[in-house]
């Protein structure tokens, strides 16, 4: 019999969404393995369709995208109760993502600069979004808009993980693969990516050299073959998990961290603290800071994938 899954996006870009579209060919195959009963960006469907569905009847869901609203937790919950395997799909959905940076600021911070305060904004009678409004008999409800990004794994219980931003569809496809074949791993494994540290699998030359200052892409032209990170520029390879196949080291860019960080590691933004702390000439606190001082936006270099699932989480209100 064919499998039964869902497809949800959360507070996501839809990228992941295209990763599954991209698996092109395999489409076909997936299509022959398995009913698709509901996916947001490519069929209509109806949430009274999902709730008449008996608790466990669906296989499998990937969900992609961090919990951002009150429709986003409360479809998470419901999928949960539908579904025998909940899979995380995707940077957002295992660790918040770049949408979990808006932790950093506080639900009214963000309504006030979206609809007030930004330069293509026009709102002269200075109206935001309402909960709930009444038009005659007809009454709109939108969802609540939370202050927090949650991470998928803090709102319901999740099975397995595909990291990546996006992940490599023929993970996506694996993973389907696994579950049609009844081969799954244990419980809380990442599907479809290394044990190891990304450097472990990168082909660059390294040969611990230090640094006396960091450098941004635009700033300097990276040589082709030399460690970036020896080279000045930011590369979390040393706090990101391998599995990605270095799809950004191989085109040319440094390592963004998507992949997350390995089972023993707790903060990956720390961990790469740690790591660049090891490649600095300076041993004076005062250059070390110099240093540092030249990395623009450090929370969002080293954090731009996990901050909601990172020790800090957020930034106190």
């Amino acid at each position: 019999m064919k499998l039964n899954i869902g497809i949800y996006w959360g507070a996501a870009c839809g990228g992941c969404d295209v990763a599954i579209l991209d698996t092109h060919e395999k489409l076909l195959e997936i299509a022959d393995m398995a009913d698709i009963h509901l996916w947001p960006i490519a069929m209509d469907f109806k949430y009274s369709d999902v709730r008449a569905m008996k608790d466990g009847y669906l296989d499998a869901v990937l969900f992609s995208g961090g919990v951002r609203n009150s429709e986003n937790e409360e479809i998470a919950k419901l999928l949960r109760a539908k579904t025998k395997t909940m899979i995380a799909l995707g940077a957002c959905a295992q660790m918040g993502g770049v949408p979990g940076l808006a932790n950093m600021y506080t639900r009214e911070d963000i309504l006030k600069r979206v609809y007030l305060e930004s330069e293509s904004t026009a709102n002269t009678e200075g109206i935001v979004p309402l909960e709930g409004a009444k038009n005659g008999a007809h009454e709109l409800e939108l969802p609540r808009f939370y202050n927090t990004v949650k991470t998928l794994s803090q709102v319901v219980d999740v099975d397995y993980t595909i990291p990546g931003c996006p992940p490599a569809s023929m993970q996506i496809y694996s993973a389907l693969g696994l579950i049609w074949d009844n081969m799954l791993p244990k419980k809380g494994s990442i599907i479809g990516a290394g044990d190891r540290a990304l450097c472990d699998e990168c082909s660059r030359k390294k040969s611990e050299k230090t640094i006396t200052k960091i450098f941004r892409t635009h700033e300097k032209l990276p040589d082709a073959e030399t460690c970036f990170l020896e080279q000045g520029f930011i590369c979390l390879g040393p706090a990101t998990r391998s599995g990605c196949g270095s799809r950004c080291i191989k085109s040319g860019t440094p390592c963004r961290g998507c992949y997350g960080p390995l089972d023993d590691v707790a903060d990956q933004g720390i961990k790469m603290l740690s790591a660049l702390a090891s490649v600095i000439e300076a041993k004076d606190e005062k250059d070390i800071d110099a240093v540092l001082d030249t990395v623009v936006d450090p929370l969002r270099t080293f954090h731009r994938f996990s901050l909601a699932s990172s020790i800090l989480r957020r930034k106190k209100a």
